[in-house]
């Protein structure tokens, strides 16, 4: 396929963690891969000038993925090989990424194209908020937000205490008073920029994860108010990335020990498209080293006419896909819906209207969309993981489901129904 708009030209490759040599000594030999460059513990941090440069393939050792360079020409070869290889489990295109503010469409979309975006619909900037709602009773919001009323949070024993939350995003203000004491740690996989936030979508995120149980101004809007944040930058300063540096973030949350993996972004994808395999391959690594990824269902609706499939990687069905739901707890227009099979299903729903949380230059702000829904179910899986420490990936996720208080929507706009903490 030719390198278009939407891909960098690269190569995804998911090897078998235990014969990842195989897989690379099939590839080198017939396809003429570019060198390999092996990244694994605290040298994933440094991947981002790996990346960068245009004749190296890169391996992260600990997800068994890699990112490959290859002639235009061999790319046929490099395909025929990975489906001839049983040590190469999957081989895709890398697709590029892209982040921007994303309002509805004005007519349901014909076709569509891959591009991973942060996906709130709408940014609106105020101090406080005003609560009021045409579609339900008025919710007072002085001293906590409606999103952490609606998911008991505020009446929850737990604080998330010592558990790791990794949001991959566009960064964080690392200077926010309300988030100087939850950052653990930070990486920037984006070359030439550190990790701090100049599009406001990162921080937004890790404010509602796990913003402090006493912010600077009310009302409080975090989550898990002790959980410790890997905050990862994987979307530049105007919110385009890469799969390699989105995959090299995954690498290094494993790595530092993160329990979720909170991913507020996604690209739209076809009626009928499978998920990705090699996203899918990496989740089902992270589960069994202990970390649940959760991920934005997507933007891409225009309700009640249109409902559009779950985006990828919350399609990949060990990937928990969240939904957005407003004040009244319905489905928001733009939230994408249960379309496709095979892990395309919406798993559980969360608040994502008219969310307050932390703002770049140390305010707050206001957003909209599946990426203020997927950290509120991040910070949720830190409190169940803080009251169960022993359990597994699966038990979490298990606990976090069995949770949720059923709504009156299908299945296929909410999936279990709304996100509760314990």
């Amino acid at each position: 396929m030719g390198q278009g708009t939407e891909y960098t030209g690269r190569y995804v490759i998911a090897l078998d963690p235990s014969e990842q040599e195989s897989g690379f000594n099939a590839l080198r030999s017939s396809a003429d891969i570019a060198p390999v460059e092996r990244v694994r513990g605290a040298a994933v941090a440094n991947a981002v000038e790996l990346l960068e440069r245009p004749n190296v393939s890169v391996l992260f050792e600990g997800l068994a993925v890699a990112i490959v360079e290859v002639r235009p020409e061999q790319r046929h070869t490099l395909v025929a090989t990975a489906e001839a290889e049983a040590s190469i489990l999957a081989a895709e295109p890398e697709r590029k990424v892209h982040a921007s503010p994303i309002t509805a469409p004005q007519q349901a979309p014909t076709e569509f194209f891959p591009a991973y975006r942060s996906d709130e619909d709408v940014v609106t900037r105020h101090s406080r908020i005003e609560i009021a709602t045409s579609q339900g009773p008025v919710v007072e919001e002085e001293n906590t937000t409606w999103g952490l009323q609606a998911i008991r949070a505020t009446i929850s024993g737990m604080t998330g205490r010592g558990v790791k939350i990794a949001v991959l995003d566009t960064g964080v203000d690392t200077d926010h008073p309300d988030l100087v004491g939850c950052i653990q740690e930070t990486a920037s996989f984006v070359f030439g920029e550190t990790v701090e936030d100049v599009h406001g979508h990162g921080t937004h995120c890790i404010g509602t994860a796990a913003g402090p149980a006493n912010p600077q101004q009310q009302p409080r809007y975090g989550v898990a108010t002790e959980a410790r944040v890997l905050a990862g930058k994987v979307l530049n300063r105007v919110g385009d990335g890469t799969d390699g540096q989105i995959l090299a973030g995954m690498a290094w949350a494993i790595d530092r020990g993160a329990r979720v993996i909170s991913l507020s972004l996604g690209a739209p994808v076809r009626p009928g498209e499978l998920f990705p395999q090699t996203y899918e391959l990496a989740a089902q690594l992270a589960l069994t080293r202990g970390a649940v990824i959760v991920a934005a269902a997507g933007n891409s609706s225009l309700r009640p006419g249109f409902v559009a499939p779950v985006e990828r990687p919350a399609n990949c069905p060990s990937i928990l896909a969240v939904a957005s739901l407003d004040k009244a707890l319905q489905t928001a227009s733009t939230s994408c819906g249960g379309i496709n099979g095979q892990g395309g299903e919406v798993n559980i729903a969360a608040p994502g209207k008219v969310v307050h949380s932390a703002a770049v230059g140390g305010g707050y702000v206001t957003m909209s969309g599946t990426s203020m829904a997927a950290p509120h179910v991040a910070g949720v899986l830190a409190l169940l993981s803080q009251g169960n420490p022993d359990a597994s990936a699966a038990e979490l996720t298990a606990s976090l489901l069995s949770g949720a208080f059923p709504l009156t929507q299908l299945a296929r706009d909410v999936g279990v129904g709304l996100l509760q903490a314990p």
